[in-house]
Protein backbone atom coordinates (compact mmCIF):
# COMPACT_ATOMS: atom_id res chain seq x y z
CA UNK A 1 0.00 0.00 0.00
CA UNK A 2 1.33 3.20 -1.16
CA UNK A 3 1.77 6.15 1.74
CA UNK A 4 2.85 9.28 1.69
CA UNK A 5 2.47 11.01 4.85
CA UNK A 6 3.52 14.25 5.49
CA UNK A 7 4.64 16.50 8.76
CA UNK A 8 6.47 19.65 10.39
CA UNK A 9 3.46 21.94 9.67
CA UNK A 10 2.41 24.56 11.92
CA UNK A 11 1.82 28.12 12.98
CA UNK A 12 5.09 30.18 12.49
CA UNK A 13 5.41 34.16 12.83
CA UNK A 14 6.81 35.98 9.53
CA UNK A 15 10.42 35.55 8.99
CA UNK A 16 10.41 32.62 11.03
CA UNK A 17 11.56 28.58 8.94
CA UNK A 18 9.60 25.22 8.86
CA UNK A 19 10.56 22.28 7.67
CA UNK A 20 8.61 19.46 6.06
CA UNK A 21 9.05 16.20 5.90
CA UNK A 22 7.36 13.41 3.65
CA UNK A 23 7.68 9.75 4.65
CA UNK A 24 7.35 7.42 1.80
CA UNK A 25 6.23 3.36 1.49
CA UNK A 26 4.72 1.39 -0.88
CA UNK A 27 6.90 1.98 -3.80
CA UNK A 28 10.32 2.40 -4.89
CA UNK A 29 11.16 5.75 -3.67
CA UNK A 30 14.47 6.35 -5.16
CA UNK A 31 12.98 5.37 -8.60
CA UNK A 32 10.41 8.17 -8.35
CA UNK A 33 10.73 11.98 -8.78
CA UNK A 34 9.03 14.05 -5.61
CA UNK A 35 7.51 17.63 -5.79
CA UNK A 36 5.91 19.92 -3.20
CA UNK A 37 2.91 21.44 -3.78
CA UNK A 38 0.38 23.37 -1.91
CA UNK A 39 -3.02 24.72 -1.65
CA UNK A 40 -3.86 28.31 -0.26
CA UNK A 41 -7.35 28.80 1.13
CA UNK A 42 -9.86 30.21 -2.27
CA UNK A 43 -6.91 29.05 -4.59
CA UNK A 44 -5.94 26.50 -6.89
CA UNK A 45 -3.22 24.07 -5.88
CA UNK A 46 0.17 25.17 -7.03
CA UNK A 47 3.89 23.32 -7.49
CA UNK A 48 6.13 24.49 -5.19
CA UNK A 49 9.05 22.74 -5.48
CA UNK A 50 10.65 19.47 -7.28
CA UNK A 51 13.31 17.06 -7.38
CA UNK A 52 15.10 14.34 -9.17
CA UNK A 53 14.89 10.36 -8.43
CA UNK A 54 18.38 11.46 -7.20
CA UNK A 55 17.75 14.42 -5.59
CA UNK A 56 20.42 16.07 -8.39
CA UNK A 57 18.16 18.34 -10.34
CA UNK A 58 15.76 20.52 -8.45
CA UNK A 59 13.29 23.23 -9.71
CA UNK A 60 11.02 25.41 -7.54
CA UNK A 61 8.22 28.05 -8.22
CA UNK A 62 9.90 32.00 -8.68
CA UNK A 63 7.60 32.48 -5.51
CA UNK A 64 9.74 30.33 -3.54
CA UNK A 65 13.22 30.97 -5.06
CA UNK A 66 15.81 31.63 -2.68
CA UNK A 67 13.71 30.81 0.51
CA UNK A 68 13.04 27.27 -0.24
CA UNK A 69 14.87 23.81 -0.68
CA UNK A 70 13.94 20.59 -1.46
CA UNK A 71 16.18 17.77 -0.36
CA UNK A 72 15.55 14.12 -0.37
CA UNK A 73 17.46 10.84 1.30
CA UNK A 74 16.65 8.21 -0.62
CA UNK A 75 18.03 5.63 2.52
CA UNK A 76 15.09 6.81 4.43
CA UNK A 77 12.87 7.09 2.02
CA UNK A 78 12.22 11.03 2.63
CA UNK A 79 11.63 14.41 1.20
CA UNK A 80 12.20 17.66 2.79
CA UNK A 81 11.37 21.08 2.73
CA UNK A 82 12.94 23.47 4.49
CA UNK A 83 11.19 27.21 4.62
CA UNK A 84 12.70 29.86 5.63
CA UNK A 85 11.91 33.70 5.58
CA UNK A 86 7.90 32.67 5.65
CA UNK A 87 5.80 35.50 4.61
CA UNK A 88 1.99 35.14 5.20
CA UNK A 89 1.56 34.39 1.87
CA UNK A 90 3.00 31.25 1.97
CA UNK A 91 -0.01 30.06 4.36
CA UNK A 92 -1.62 27.02 2.72
CA UNK A 93 -1.78 23.15 2.65
CA UNK A 94 1.50 21.54 1.59
CA UNK A 95 1.30 18.12 0.31
CA UNK A 96 4.07 16.17 -1.30
CA UNK A 97 3.40 13.95 -4.59
CA UNK A 98 5.55 11.43 -6.63
CA UNK A 99 5.44 10.33 -10.01
CA UNK A 100 8.22 7.85 -12.21
CA UNK A 101 8.57 10.72 -14.24
CA UNK A 102 10.30 14.37 -13.35
CA UNK A 103 8.94 17.18 -14.25
CA UNK A 104 5.45 15.74 -14.63
CA UNK A 105 2.28 17.95 -14.81
CA UNK A 106 0.22 18.05 -11.55
CA UNK A 107 -2.47 16.17 -12.66
CA UNK A 108 -0.50 13.40 -13.96
CA UNK A 109 1.38 12.84 -10.35
CA UNK A 110 1.09 9.39 -9.44
CA UNK A 111 0.64 9.57 -5.58
CA UNK A 112 -0.14 12.17 -2.96
CA UNK A 113 -0.24 12.71 0.64
CA UNK A 114 -3.17 14.53 2.46
CA UNK A 115 -1.27 17.42 3.50
CA UNK A 116 0.21 19.51 6.47
CA UNK A 117 -0.94 23.09 7.44
CA UNK A 118 1.13 25.93 7.69
CA UNK A 119 0.22 28.60 8.80
CA UNK A 120 2.24 32.07 8.69
CA UNK A 121 0.85 34.90 10.94
CA UNK A 122 2.47 37.17 13.84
Amino acid sequence: QVQLVESGGGLVQPGGSLRLSCAASGFTFSSYAMSWFRQAPGKEREFVAGASSSGGVTKYADSVKGRFTISRDNAKNTVFLQMNSLKPEDTAVYYCAADPRYGSRQREYAYWGQGTQVTVSS
